[in-house]
């Protein structure tokens, strides 16, 4: 499917274009010829994904929190949206423990207000509501989670995307099964790397700020294994099942995982060994076992639907991906343009890549 055909000159609503994932969508679908309108909060630092692209000049941004429902509502008037990518969200789960209320207010309530205002807006087509994989009853389970699975979570950011899902399965239910009615679905995907992202308590921004400071890693949690991706194979599931939920309608709807390769699935401990080899710089240490959050210590998804139904399929290795990430990494002195054209360019020997699988 050729995504230009599809989102050329379509209005595309994405909350939480500050963001990490968001940004990147946003470069995208910029790149793809939409008229991108964003909502979200101030990026955190000026070396965020979104300030160093310069996406405050390529897209329109309203500066708004999801809770504010009202205003919410306003800005979905205003842009008349085609498309609509949910991305907004409190996205940590060691901040969930130190602020779980808000944490449920944001992900949960908020994506509440998301679905009200497409169900308020007659010219939304379809809204793809990006959650988690750790919306998921995580039993750690040597097998890959499948959408059927029951939801749940343990920490309070696992249970506000379980409670999201619920959600968002209601309201497809109750108002968005009928013909002529927007197609709405859930995307859940892995832990995602790629160059712009300066969270906390993230592993590959904790990494890259080791070395700066010239101090070894502490790895928290070295024996957790994760689906590691980079940021451009779940963007490409969300854009496939956008434009898929555009041309083909209701039969689309509904939850979707998007996660690695098999071989892709490493402990924390090996993903940051890969990148100090690949990247022939750095060092971590594990320190002595103390009392931390609960984290799952296995989480995998099967990605058997997507598959089948989208075409879609992970290509990249964990060797590329790696070195994609600190590529995106290494910008400091590049101007706000080239750094766009490195995203794009990245865009561009991933969509070469998938054409030769």
């Amino acid at each position: 499917m050729d995504l230009s055909e599809i989102y050329h000159d379509r209005k595309v609503l994405i909350t939480g274009d500050t963001g990490f994932k968001g940004s990147w969508l946003a470069l995208w679908l910029h790149k793809l010829g939409a008229s991108v309108t964003g909502i979200g909060l101030d990026p955190k630092t000026t070396r965020d994904n979104y300030c160093i692209c310069g996406l405050d000049s390529a897209i329109t941004h309203y500066s708004c929190d999801i809770r504010h429902y009202d205003k919410i509502q306003e800005i979905f008037s205003a842009a008349n949206p085609d498309v609509v990518f949910h991305l907004a969200a409190q996205p940590l789960v060691s901040e969930s423990y130190s602020f779980p209320r808000e944490t449920f207010d944001i992900n949960t309530q908020g994506t509440v207000n998301i679905l009200e205002s497409i169900r308020h807006t007659p010219s939304v087509q379809a809204g793809v509501m990006i959650t988690s994989d750790k919306c998921y009853e995580n039993r750690e389970w040597v097998h890959g989670y499948r959408e059927t699975d029951p939801l749940g979570g343990h920490d309070p950011y696992s249970a506000s995307k379980g409670a999201a899902e619920i959600v968002i399965s209601s309201y497809i239910r109750s108002f968005f099964s009928k013909d002529g009615t927007p197609v709405i679905s859930s995307a859940r995907a892995g832990n995602v790397i790629g160059g712009g992202d300066w969270s906390k308590d993230r592993i590959i921004p904790d990494f890259m700020r080791s070395l700066e400071e010239g101090k070894p890693l502490d790895l928290r949690n070295p024996g957790a294994v994760r689906p590691w991706q980079h940021v451009l194979e779940p963007l490409y599931g969300y854009l496939l099942l956008g434009a898929t939920m555009i041309t083909k309608g209701h039969s689309f709807s509904g939850a979707w995982n998007f996660g690695p390769m098999y071989q892709n699935n490493l402990t924390v401990e090996g993903l940051i060994r890969r990148f100090i080899q690949q990247g022939k710089q750095g060092e971590m240490k594990i320190p002595n076992p103390r009392e931390n959050f609960h984290e799952a210590g296995f989480l995998s998804l099967d990605i058997s639907k997507a598959v089948h139904y989208l075409g879609w399929q992970p290509v990249l290795d964990i060797d590329t991906m790696i070195q994609l990430t600190l590529d995106e990494y290494r910008v400091d002195g590049l101007s706000t343009k080239a750094v766009f054209d490195q995203r794009c360019a990245h865009i561009d020997e991933y969509m070469s890549l998938r054409k030769r699988v």
